[in-house]
């Protein structure tokens, strides 16, 4: 919506503990809300950190989005809009576990910014807290922002054609997905290993020892089998039901998700956030259970290609991924919110499949094929077809061939005019004050306007 407001509020949760370097500054005061040197140059850090070059524009560019932020809190403060508590702890927990992922251990994340995860979360939390309140303030401001595709043409027929987006190759490609099925038996030897281990803990021997020796749940594993801060909807719904259900110091009996086999001890509830400590156990496919899963693959890819079942039909009737299977197998991408991939964005996935359908047409299928792109919990050895259902070349941007695109575009556009409006009409009745030093600035909104002498 605005050019750096995503970013911006992606860095203050990544650099937010980056120490002052200078005497701490006020330059710019919005309402009662007041802009730091210092969150200017701790933003600025951050992007320089990524590699980003820091210019004058962009040094403007980014005290601009902080002086939007102010007044999307000052505005928040008017429409009493709240966030809870939990959600604070939510997303605290939620954004902590992508960056431990992100850096691989607690290990790395404390050596690198100096200090342990509590301290970092408590620094952090106001920071959330106002995150929160302004993502819910912008979304009141253009809620009810809609584009017509008379709007999308009027839209795309306003930008210049030599100033038209350039569309690298697309593709939309479909998958049918076989996966090893575990046997009863391996699946029987996994309940019975975690039993063993839920009869110890049950005896008084410490979970968190057990958990740290013989948990397959990479996550938990250095923590003892810990997560703090649960609430609902962050895992697996069979995880959820059990751990809501408990009382503190209850262990559960032994459950079945999509990840394997668990038990739960509840360590503590706050409201709806739940502390627990959890022992994964996952049934181990074998070579033959591998074998069997090529053999199916191979069986359907001669249907298809004898013509005796089309792509779509084999997919619903013998694809393993959900997500798909009713939708002809179409793979999603989550990023753009379409069924198209840039090419370079596969590659981000899997190499191979960049190669594989660098020699095939529109229309085709390939021959099974090992699964590379998975990961996580699904990365047992699958296998897959893929039906390469269109290509583009590269090309500049149409209606007919991109009118997501360009409705995506013409709702971020339409949006961006709503919060202009909104803000030069807020500056009428609101103090703003700017530190000489910036008044230099090419501003998206009129501050400089606005601002008291």
């Amino acid at each position: 919506m605005k050019k750096y407001f995503l970013y911006f509020i992606f860095l203050q949760f990544c650099y937010a503990s980056f120490a002052q370097q200078n005497i701490d500054k006020t330059i710019a005061v919005i309402g009662k809300y007041i802009v730091l040197k210092s969150e200017l140059e701790r933003e600025l850090k951050g992007m320089a950190a990524n590699g980003i070059k820091i210019t004058d524009s962009l040094r403007c560019s980014m005290f601009d989005e902080l002086m939007y932020q102010k007044l999307l809190l000052a505005q928040a403060d008017k429409d009493s809009i709240r966030v809870k508590d939990e959600q604070v702890d939510a997303e605290l927990d939620r954004r902590m576990n992508y960056y431990l992922g992100q850096f691989g251990s607690e290990e790395k994340f404390e050596a690198f910014y100096g200090k342990n995860v509590k301290q970092y979360k408590e620094e952090m939390r106001d920071d959330i807290h106002n995150i929160l309140v302004a993502q819910q303030m912008q979304q009141k401001v253009v809620s009810d922002i809609k584009v017509s595709p008379a709007d999308v043409r009027t839209y795309y027929n306003s930008i210049p054609s030599d100033s038209l987006p350039l569309i690298n190759t697309e593709v939309e490609i479909c998958q049918l997905l076989k996966k090893p099925v575990v046997s009863d038996e391996a699946k029987r030897a996994a309940r019975e290993k975690l039993e063993g281990y839920r009869q110890r803990v049950l005896n008084g021997e410490s979970m968190s020892v057990i958990a740290t020796l013989y948990t397959e749940d990479p996550g938990s594993a250095k923590t003892g089998g810990r997560y703090d801060g649960i609430a609902r909807g962050q895992f697996v719904p069979e995880f959820e039901a059990v751990a809501f259900r408990l009382k503190p110091g209850d262990v559960s009996e032994i459950f079945e998700s999509a990840f394997g086999y668990h038990f739960i001890q509840l360590i503590a509830r706050r409201g709806e956030l739940v502390d627990v400590r959890h022992i994964l156990v996952t049934a181990k496919v074998t070579t033959q259970d591998i074998m069997d899963a090529k053999i199916a693959l191979d069986t359907i890819y001669k249907h298809i290609q004898d013509g005796e079942i089309d792509f779509c039909k084999a997919c619903s009737k013998f694809s393993d991924e959900k997500e798909t299977k009713n939708n002809c197998g179409a793979m999603q991408n989550q990023a753009a919110g379409s069924t198209k991939f840039e090419i370079e964005e596969l590659g981000q996935i899997d190499q191979n499949l960049v190669f594989m359908l660098d020699k095939m047409k529109p229309g085709e299928i390939s021959k099974p094929l090992i699964n590379q792109g998975q990961a996580g919990q699904d990365a047992k050895q699958s296998f897959r077809i893929i039906y390469l259902k269109a290509r583009s070349e590269p090309h500049k941007a149409n209606l007919k061939d991109d009118y997501q695109r360009m409705q995506t575009l013409a709702q971020s556009h339409k949006q961006k005019s709503v919060v202009d409006a909104w803000v030069n009409k807020k500056l009428k009745s609101i103090y703003v004050r700017i530190d000489d030093d910036y008044k230099n600035c090419h501003f998206t909104h009129n501050w400089k306007q606005a601002a008291n002498p």
